[in-house]
């Protein structure tokens, strides 16, 4: 069974923008539309999750600021 290659956020968004895309097209037949349109749920899954991360990372450094004295942002 192949690995799956782990995306970054962006090539996430290139995927997504090319499915919608062809579907937009209406192109595709309707099997195809149907496997572009289960992908795009996966990709929009896995886009959410990172943005998730993003916003944990981000909360714990503004906690991390709320903690420092002031006196070090003083000049």
């Amino acid at each position: 069974m192949a690995r799956k290659e782990k995306l970054n956020f962006e090539q996430i968004m290139e995927q997504l923008e090319a499915l919608v895309s062809q579907l937009e097209t209406g192109d595709l037949p309707l099997e195809e539309a149907l496997k572009a349109f289960e992908k795009g749920i996966k990709l929009t899954q896995e886009g959410q999750a990172k943005l998730q991360q993003v916003e944990q990372r981000i909360q714990i450094l503004l906690q991390k600021d709320e903690s420092a004295p002031l006196a070090e942002f003083e000049e």
